[in-house]
Formats: structure tokens, C-alpha cells, sequence
């Protein structure tokens, strides 16, 4: 916002009271009500406002206090955001950035639990990505305001407490890369979001029994970045999907139809892809733990896989 005058962010609670996980704290104070400013509980209101505003010139950042609450403004992210540039003959561009803080967390109940990203992945024109560390939320934020299209940033509620040294130099992150965690040999492991740490804790117990997983963060949702993944299953001739959407029209089922039809000669086993459970999101704590995906789940498939 310092760098950009055009750069704006709108939402419930984003103002004085800093968001509801503390995101914008300060910039009220810093930039003025007009450039941080609080809305109504509206959510199909101000998302469309930011189309509007973007459409004019500026920047803006929406934010949804829970990102299932922006199911309220489905019809402006699709029927707007992501279609305008290509129904108005190219005359307007989008450069708006939709973020919160979505996934489950510790027993929030099933509709603050929501994962958009499968309900957003089929609309044409829309960008999106899944920040895992504080490195990465910084450089694709970055890059996401910086971008010319409509970008979908998603937030992990149970991610904004981890902490980690990022450089004081600027940096952006691609906004259609992946990021390699680990280089294996035995299988590759494409995760992302929360998923990479549950992944993570796999990967110490696998390599203990002597295995060597290779773990991608594939950060991109929309478009995957094929390059990236290509050359890992090409290398592994293995490949095991973790997370936490749905099963159902999941990104898993995206990214599994992307590999078979542009790797399939390359894999030795057919794709396994561990994603949450079709059941609306228990709020008792051991029901939810047991509708999403655990690491001792993620050893049991890669030792299967690996037979």
C-alpha cells in the first residue's frame, strides 16, 4: 500500500479492529478509513464493490472474515470477476485479490469449516493459490495484488501462528509455481496449505523406514503448474495426493485427470489421493480430526504405494 496509492482492502472488521485474525492490523491507522475499509456484513455487496473498484483503476483486497461466508457473493466472483475481462471485449481488466482464512480448524462447526477451493477451480478466468508459510504468504500476496487478473489468495486458519525469518529485501513468489519441500526419489507427495506439515510429519516417520518421498507444495490451485509436477512423477513414477478439500470435485480429482492425461506413461502405479471425508465438518474435536486426513494415514498409503 505504501508503494501503490491504487492498493485498497475492504471486508468486515478489517479497519480499526485490525480482521478477525489480525491481518490489517494497523493499516487503519496508517492509510485512513477510504483505503481500509470496514463494510456491512454484505458480502455480496462489497465483493462487488471491488469488482467495481478494480474495474476503475484501483487495487482492491477483499477479504471474507470466513471464506465460506463469500458463498454469499458466488455470482459476483463468477458471473463478474472472473468473466468481465472476456465479456467486455477485453476492455477491463480485474486486479482484485479475494482472501480469508478458510479450512477446518479447531472446532469451528461445518460452515465456518468450508474449503472454496473446489467451488471456485471450475470458474473461467480466476487465478488461484494457497499460501503454507509465512515466506510464501508475503511473496504470492505480493504478487497477487501486483497481478492484472482476478486472484483467489486462500488462508489456512491454523497457519497464522507460524512464524518464521523472511528477508527485509523485496521478493515476489510466482503465483503459478510450485515449490519443491523436500527432493525424494521413491514417490512424489503434492500437497498444500495445511496438508504440507501433516505431510511433513510423514515424511520423518517414512524416511526412518527407509523411504524417500519427494514433496511438493503446489501453491498454484489454478492453473497447476504441470512443469514442476511433470518432472517429479517422470523422476518417481509415483504419485500420492494429500488434502484437504473434499474427495468429491475436489482439487485431487483435478490434479489426478491433469497427471493421468500428461504423465500416465510415466507412472508405475496408479494415483492415490487421500482428501477429507463428504460429510459436513463435525464440531466434536476427535470427529473432525477423523474426517480429514492424518500422517499416520499418508505412511500407510506411501507403504502401500511403494510395494
Amino acid at each position: 500500500m505504501d508503494r501503490d496509492n491504487r492498493v485498497c482492502v475492504m471486508g468486515e472488521d478489517v479497519g480499526h479492529y485490525g480482521g478477525s485474525y489480525k491481518v490489517t492490523r494497523g493499516l487503519a491507522d496508517k492509510f485512513g478509513d477510504l483505503r481500509v475499509l470496514d463494510t456491512p456484513i454484505a458480502e455480496n455487496a462489497f465483493t462487488g464493490m471491488g469488482i467495481g473498484a478494480a474495474m476503475t483503476g484501483l487495487r482492491p483486497i477483499v477479504e471474507g472474515m470466513n471464506m465460506g461466508f463469500l458463498l454469499l457473493a458466488f455470482n459476483q466472483i463468477s458471473n463478474n470477476c472472473g468473466m468481465l475481462h472476456y465479456t467486455s471485449g477485453g476492455q477491463f481488466t480485474i486486479p482484485i485479490v479475494i482472501r480469508g482464512p478458510g479450512g477446518v480448524g479447531r472446532q469451528l462447526g461445518a460452515e465456518h469449516s468450508q474449503r472454496l477451493e473446489s467451488y471456485f477451480q471450475s470458474i473461467p478466468g480466476i487465478q488461484m493459490v494457497a499460501c503454507s508459510t509465512p515466506y510464501n504468504a508475503k511473496g504470492l500476496m505480493k504478487a497477487a495484488i501486483r497481478s492484472e487478473n482476478p486472484v483467489i489468495l486462500f488462508e489456512h486458519v491454523l497457519l497464522y501462528n507460524l512464524k518464521e525469518r523472511i528477508p527485509d529485501e523485496e521478493y515476489i513468489c510466482n503465483l503459478e509455481e510450485a515449490e519443491m519441500v523436500r527432493p525424494g526419489e521413491h514417490i512424489t507427495i503434492l500437497t498444500y496449505s495445511r496438508m504440507r506439515y501433516h505431510v511433513m510429519q510423514a515424511a520423518k516417520t517414512l524416511v526412518n523406514k527407509g523411504y524417500d518421498p519427494e514433496v511438493i507444495d503446489i501453491r498454484s490451485l489454478k492453473p497447476f503448474d504441470l512443469h514442476t509436477i511433470g518432472n517429479s512423477v517422470k523422476k518417481t513414477h509415483r504419485v500420492l495426493i494429500v488434502e484437504e478439500c473434499m474427495r468429491t470435485g475436489g482439487i485431487g480429482a483435478s490434479l489426478t485427470a491433469a497427471i493421468n492425461e500428461n504423465f500416465i506413461d510415466y507412472l508405475d502405479a496408479p494415483i492415490v489421493c487421500l482428501s477429507s471425508q463428504d460429510v459436513p465438518t463435525p464440531y466434536a474435536g476427535t470427529l473432525e480430526e477423523f474426517t480429514i486426513v492424518q500422517p499416520a494415514q499418508i505412511v500407510t498409503a506411501v507403504e502401500q504405494l511403494c510395494q
